[in-house]
């Protein structure tokens, strides 16, 4: 047994040495090597978030800098805010890799209470910002409750499912729905007052990544997604707000249509495509004097792919594309049902937040508002989503395996830095 856990200590580290053979000379088998050791995930996860971090920051630089100048202030102030954010949301990444899972788990329902508090408090002292109204500013911070809400839910709906399963209370519909959706149903239409779609979209997709992950009948789960398009509908024919953005939508498949609503899709299309394979270089974009709204947020995409082209907003892609499979192996190798509940649930909230936001450039979605996990200018998006990566990390120490290969330490990944990460695990 002792000489098993050295091996898997030993095949952890980028350093290890692999056993000779035909198999191991071929790169596909030297991949799946690399992807079956029991520290994948963090590294995947870590290494992702560092890199999406490091795009991100001299991006919301280089698209808020003509804003900034139009407005009479800093040119850095906006980058300034998000360094001292990404710094600050390491920071909070750290604590939650080193928390246990059972503190997410107390921690549940304060924070659901927290998230339907602050939406709340959004529409009673809000501040309205191009339409919507999503954000409250205390001591001089602006908040915004809808990002808290994603993390509450997917950590309230894990816990909730989870402790219905132990108790054989998911034997029915009724059972499995009361109440995760009448739960997901008051965060959506508290996000909705304020015309954040986007945030709901989300919502719902952490509502339904649940139902799949904890095994939802077929039948019941078309159910939902039926009435879920019903609800759309509804929204669409009674707010004059998501009219226009569905009007917004359909006129931007044509670009030479006069139709102001279209200006935004338009030009970021024009910006995603000017940039060509490499790119015009970094801070050398145009479309950020004026042409592109929202250019920090919203639609930093498509000032990454002006200014590093193809390549850039691939690599982007391929990121977030990490993530996702960090986070499903996670979810797959959990025996706890709790912590799978909750890292699809995470998981899914990142990748399709990011792909809906990713699909509004590219002008195959409405505009839904929602900024790019890790990229987009704004602090409580980024402080929200680190947490959330963070605790991946934390259920990622429960992987089989993995304690063993980091209390091990292997020679390619020095114990320190380990323990900096919160990764090291304290011998008896």
């Amino acid at each position: 047994m002792s000489e098993t856990l050295g091996r898997i200590g030993r095949g952890a580290g980028p350093g290890a040495e692999q056993e000779p053979g035909p198999a191991a000379d071929r790169p596909v088998a030297r991949l799946a090597g690399l992807l079956n050791r029991p520290l994948t995930s963090y590294y995947l996860i870590i290494g992702c978030t560092v890199l999406l971090l490091a795009i991100g920051l001299p991006l919301v630089l280089s698209s808020s800098l003509a804003q900034a100048l139009d407005l009479h202030q800093s040119p850095f102030a906006a980058f300034q805010k998000q360094l001292l954010g990404a710094l600050g949301g390491l920071g909070v990444m750290w604590l939650a890799a080193r928390a246990s899972p059972r503190l997410f788990r107390g921690a549940a329902y304060p924070m659901i209470g927290l998230a339907v508090l602050g939406l709340l408090l959004v529409r009673v002292i809000g501040v309205t910002i191009a339409g919507g109204t999503r954000e409250i500013v205390l001591a001089g911070l602006t908040i915004q409750p809808s990002e808290f809400a994603k993390l509450a839910f997917a950590v309230w709906g894990a816990d909730l499912l989870a402790r219905k399963e132990k108790l054989r209370q998911l034997t029915d519909s009724r059972q499995l729905l009361i109440p995760l959706m009448p739960g997901v149903a008051i965060l959506a239409l508290l996000v909705l007052a304020g015309h954040d779609i986007g945030s709901t979209s989300v919502l719902l997709a952490i509502f339904l990544s649940l139902l799949w992950v904890v095994g939802c009948p077929r039948k019941t789960f078309f159910g939902v997604l039926g009435l879920m398009a019903f609800a759309l509908i509804i929204v669409v024919l009674t707010s004059y707000y998501a009219r226009q953005r569905l009007a917004g939508y359909l006129c931007a498949t044509d670009p030479s249509s006069p139709n102001p609503l279209c200006w935004q899709s338009t030009q970021g299309r024009y910006a995603l495509g000017s940039g060509g394979v490499f790119g015009v270089g970094l801070g050398a974009s145009r479309s950020v004097w004026g042409w592109v709204p929202e250019s920090s947020t919203d639609f930093i995409f498509a000032i990454l792919g002006e200014e590093l082209g193809l390549v850039g907003t691939l690599s982007v892609v391929l990121l977030y594309g990490g993530i996702a499979y960090a986070g499903i192996r996670i979810a797959r190798r959990m025996t706890d049902t709790f912590m799978r509940l909750a890292a699809a649930a995470v998981t899914g909230w990142i990748v399709i937040q990011a792909l809906i936001n990713i699909g509004a450039v590219l002008g195959l979605l409405p505009i839904t508002g929602i900024p790019l996990p890790l990229v987009s200018e704004g602090l409580s998006s980024l402080l929200v989503t680190m947490a959330g990566l963070g605790m991946l990390l934390s259920f990622a120490r429960h992987e089989p395996g993995a304690e063993q290969a980091l209390a091990a330490a292997g020679p390619g990944v020095p114990r320190r830095i380990l323990s900096w990460l919160g990764l090291g695990v304290r011998r008896p």
